[in-house]
């Protein structure tokens, strides 16, 4: 088992596609099972730099578009779908390659990470007064309550705050939206590359790749998911991009500060990512953002740490 994680702009999906075809001159076949939370979502493609189906070099690619917008993307669910997915990839005499910066969802498979229980009632409490007083207060209780997890835990996340709560309502502690304290890796052959890249060289490719976004059509993209119910939705209507368009469809930014609010908040999303990665144990850090030389990928295709 092999993944590939970063931050959003480093590489990761080219490094994954190079790694695929190396794997498969060496021999060993291999398919890539998507890590990035958004790219769960049927026409989510514009605003998350989904790799379209005729770019992705004939490399079989799982858990891709298998979520509408309506839908809660929950981690627990998707560790259950993505182990699945790669136990049928073994099955089939392949490597698995989970690509992604979602750090909480790589975690949640690379790592033995186990779930709390949910508590309906409870929850549908907390999101109402989400709904009718902010993430704000709820953020305020859970840093009385739990301070440690509230800490790693961005104060206008409501989803996130909601579930903390949610799981300690119930009386049991939460996984404080981290890595365990002593984390063991849920498959033993397990092989861990990061991509990287200097931070100003990052920072002008995110803001290059939002400009890009909307060039591309994000705007008629989110209007076409917005008939779709993507309003409705308690997870896609907030993903970075796709709220700032949603605002500018409706009047309340203009396309300049829609713009610029997603650049601002794609660059601290990226400071997440780094923080969060960097503190996995035991991975090779590449710098894959013009793309490697085929030698150095087929060095990599061989490295057993």
């Amino acid at each position: 088992m092999w993944a590939v994680v970063g931050a959003t702009g480093t590489g990761k999906t080219d490094l994954s596609l190079d790694l695929a075809e190396a794997l498969a001159a060496s021999g060993t076949p291999a398919e890539i099972v998507n890590a990035d939370a958004m790219q769960l979502y049927r026409g989510m493609d514009i605003g998350t730099a989904k790799l379209p189906p005729h770019d992705r070099r004939g490399i079989p690619h799982h858990l891709l578009d298998v979520l509408e917008v309506t839908d809660d993307a929950a981690v627990a669910w998707y560790q259950d779908a993505a182990r699945r997915a790669i136990a049928d990839i073994h099955a089939r005499g392949a490597d698995a390659i989970l690509v992604g910066g979602s750090g909480l969802y790589v975690s949640s498979v690379l790592y033995d990470f186990r779930f709390p229980p949910r508590d309906a009632a409870v929850r549908a409490g907390l999101e109402a007064e989400l709904a009718a007083h902010g993430s704000g207060v709820l953020y305020a209780r859970l840093r009385r309550a739990d301070p440690a997890t509230a800490a790693r835990i961005d104060p206008r996340n409501g989803r996130r705050i909601v579930r903390a709560l949610e799981v300690l309502a119930q009386g049991q502690a939460t996984h404080g939206a981290a890595l365990p304290a002593q984390p063991m890796l849920w498959h033993p052959a397990t092989r861990l590359i990061g991509t990287r890249l200097d931070r100003a060289e990052l920072v002008g490719r995110l803001d290059a790749r939002v400009e890009r976004m909307w060039r591309d059509g994000l705007l008629d993209e989110v209007a076409r998911l917005r008939e779709a119910g993507l309003e409705r939705g308690t997870t896609a209507a907030r993903a970075i991009g796709y709220a700032q368009a949603l605002a500018q469809l409706k009047g309340e930014k203009t396309e300049a500060d829609a713009v610029a609010e997603t650049q601002a908040l794609t660059r601290r999303y990226a400071r997440r990512q780094v923080s969060w990665f960097t503190r996995y144990a035991g991975v090779r850090w590449v710098d894959a953002g013009a793309g490697l030389p085929g030698a150095d990928v087929t060095a990599l295709a061989h490295w057993a740490p």
